[in-house]
């Protein structure tokens, strides 16, 4: 990349998004070249905050003359470095908080148009204040950013029954490598007129371009809900109960999300609770979600069918219903917090896998004893996402041992324990957290070199100067030189 003045960057990046979309001073920039988890530091010159599309191509033209990279930021959550730049300081951030117009509702064709930095939490408040759901749900709802669950093809609690968002979004506008401005935010279902472009924009964390607005899908929103934590006697016994749930519930299951005996131990430790809902007997657990517009009385009648079933089978030891939607909450936060109690106690490996939901036992059981031969006392935090096959396998270190001490010592060791067993099954190593920096040299290893190799041509193709997102995703080419 070519050199550049940092003052001249700065004025030039005033002209494009004005004084107030210039965030300059080294103190100030901290806090936006660090990740979530404060794992990845990098530098950047400048904190660009356009408010417009035209803004971002402005400033994208400009750093393309000068061979500027470019790290697109939303909220700055991702769980594998992919929204930080590096420490050479040669890529500025792009930061689209600003960018937080809500365009349209049409509740006619249940659709929202709204600009990349809408946080997720504002996007569902205008949704439900139209009497329609948006339904990605996902922890970091309050501060993560549209573009940004667009740019990993977020997942989360409601993929079961809605998708991930590459399955809730209808169209985009995106603003290219080359400066232009690529608009089709049409809220159709059908188009077969060409290449769907948009699904290379999604999921791509970035380095093909940066989404700056999107048309996304909503449903009509559910009149009740029926929630209950359910103790099972193993994790096979919570996959088997999934089937059985399908066969009984059908379309209305909403979430089901299995949690570990250790999980939940930490975080009822991380809430100051002496025990849960299901008591102090370490077990493995269940939280089922069922919506619908049947009526309170019929949801709940069917998730009691549920839990009937599954008594009778052997699958359902104990369960606890919540009776209203503060008991709803309640369960909810139980589940909610995992994520927040493994980043405060510091020392997790952080494994997002999916394998087919048949698998995910014998998976959870096999990582679980090469983790064990790695780490005798080691805590096994697993939770996930049983509907769609997303495994949060998340082995923290023993209470022990620090966190540093543990994560040097064995990190990588049980990363490529999992990941390794998680393709042998035929899946991913990368489930919704996508690749950014933490999981891209892994690439190497577990994707063939034809993949790569596509993947590489769709780079080349769009970004020949590699300015997107520089060292995100893809892992380096041999003898892949891009143009200056």
């Amino acid at each position: 990349m070519m050199s550049f003045s940092r003052e001249a960057l700065h004025t030039a990046m005033r002209d494009i998004v004005g004084a107030e979309g210039c965030i300059t001073e080294d103190a100030d920039i901290q806090p936006f070249v660090v990740d979530y988890k404060r794992i990845y530091h990098g530098a950047a010159p400048i904190v660009a905050r356009p408010k417009t599309a035209e803004e971002v191509a402005a400033v994208v033209t400009h750093c393309l003359h000068h061979g500027i990279g470019l790290v697109p930021q939303g909220g700055n959550t991702s769980m594998v470095g992919g929204s930080v730049p590096d420490a050479s300081g040669s890529s500025i951030v792009l930061n689209l908080a600003r960018m937080n117009r809500v365009l349209d509702v049409d509740v006619l064709n249940d659709t929202i148009t709204l600009q990349a930095g809408c946080t997720l939490a504002e996007a569902c408040d205008v949704a439900e204040a139209a009497g329609r759901l948006f339904p990605l749900r996902i922890g970091s709802a309050g501060s993560c950013q549209i573009g940004g669950n667009l740019s990993t093809n977020a997942g989360g609690t409601a993929v079961l029954k809605y998708g991930n968002m590459r399955e809730l979004t209808l169209g985009l506008e995106v603003v290219l490598p080359d400066g232009r401005i690529w608009s089709n935010l049409k809220g159709l279902r059908k188009d077969n007129s060409g290449y769907d472009l948009k699904h290379l924009f999604i999921g791509s964390e970035g380095t093909l371009g940066i989404i700056t607005a999107a048309v996304l899908k909503l449903v009509p929103l559910p009149s009740a809900r029926a929630v209950a934590l359910v103790k099972v006697p193993s994790a096979t016994a919570a996959i088997k109960l999934l089937s059985l749930a399908k066969s009984a519930a059908g379309q209305a299951i909403n979430a089901f999300e299995l949690i570990s005996p250790d999980a939940m131990a930490l975080v009822l430790e991380h809430l100051s609770m002496e025990k849960g809902p299901l008591g102090k007997e370490p077990c493995w657990q269940v939280l089922i979600e069922l919506t619908g517009n049947s009526g309170e009385d019929e949801t709940s009648a069917l998730l009691m069918s549920v839990l009937e079933a599954g008594t009778e089978a052997d699958l359902v030891q104990d369960a606890v219903i919540a009776a209203n939607n503060t008991q709803i909450a309640q369960l909810w936060k139980l589940r909610e917090e995992i994520s927040d109690a493994q980043t405060r106690t510091g020392g997790s490996v952080r494994c997002d896998v999916s394998v087919p939901i048949s698998k995910m036992a014998e998976f959870i059981e096999q990582a679980t004893a090469r983790v064990q031969a790695i780490a005798p006392e080691i805590r096994m935090v697993v939770y996930g996402h049983v509907g769609d096959g997303n495994v949060h396998f998340n082995p923290l270190r023993p209470t022990k041992v620090g966190a540093k001490d543990f994560l040097n010592a064995v990190g990588d060791a049980i990363t490529e324990a999992a990941d390794s067993l998680a393709v042998s099954f035929k899946g991913s190593i990368s489930a919704e957290h996508g690749v950014g920096v933490g999981k891209r040299d892994e690439l190497l290893q577990y994707k063939s070199m034809v993949e790569l190799d596509l993947m590489w041509s769709v780079k080349r193709a769009l970004d020949p100067c590699g300015l997107m997102n520089p060292g995100k995703v893809l892992p380096s080419r041999p003898k892949d030189v891009f143009a200056s």
